[in-house]
């Protein structure tokens, strides 16, 4: 089995943690966290051994996987690992006995798909995708680098999400729309139309909240 160190404490990462002893491909030697009062301590059994540039001078011979929950946050540590010299060929893709990856469907390098995920026929995942358990993506689908789909979030045929997207646990868009780069959909809403880039909407149907630039404003 291949070592595997996961970036960022967090509860996705116990989550991973917990799928990697059901695989036979890799298991679980390190945490790595920034945050002081984690290192030394342990996780469910495992060390955590130091923060993220600890990955610079330690388990070099470990691939990586980043369990940052909000994909701004897993494009930032993937950028660090990069200035300190972790090449993309160290990404793990994590996959759970239970998800189904029919032939046809392709997966970029650090994405992790948990229980019951379901792909139907010619999905394309980017990097460093999150899909929680029991997400559904259909036909034709296409989800983009670090994107974040949470629990029972479902997609129709063709849909496009952007870059660092966000969809809410049990959110739903109907066929040939695409959710924006940076946008946000809200838990149990209904998309019906396309979500632009860098929005906000929640709701049955789904209508715009605010903009991500309003909130940095």
């Amino acid at each position: 089995m291949i070592p595997l160190v996961l970036v960022a404490a967090s509860g996705l990462a116990r989550e991973v943690a917990a799928m990697v002893g059901l695989v036979p491909e890799h298991h679980v030697v390190a945490y790595v966290d920034d945050d002081p009062a984690l290192a030394g301590t342990e996780i469910d059994g495992v060390p955590v051994v130091g923060g993220i540039d600890a990955l610079a001078d330690t388990h070099l011979e470990a691939d990586v996987l980043i369990c940052a929950g909000r994909g701004r946050s897993r494009q930032a540590i993937v950028d660090r690992l990069t200035r300190l010299g972790v090449s993309p060929d160290r990404y793990a893709t994590v996959v759970h006995p239970t998800a189904s990856v029919p032939q046809g469907c392709t997966l970029g390098a650090g994405t992790i798909l948990l229980a019951q995920v379901v792909l139907t026929a010619q999905v394309t995942i980017g990097r460093h995708v999150v899909a929680m358990p029991q997400v559904t993506l259909t036909h034709d689908d296409v989800v983009g680098d670090f994107a974040t789909l949470c629990a029972g979030v479902s997609l129709g045929g063709s849909v496009d999400v952007g870059e660092r997207a966000y969809l809410g646990m049990n959110a739903s868009v109907r066929e040939n729309l695409t959710v924006g780069r940076d946008s946000t959909l809200g838990m149990g809403s209904a998309l019906t139309r396309h979500l632009p880039d860098e929005q906000i909407w929640a709701g049955i149907p789904a209508r715009p909240i605010s903009s991500k630039s309003q909130e940095r404003t």
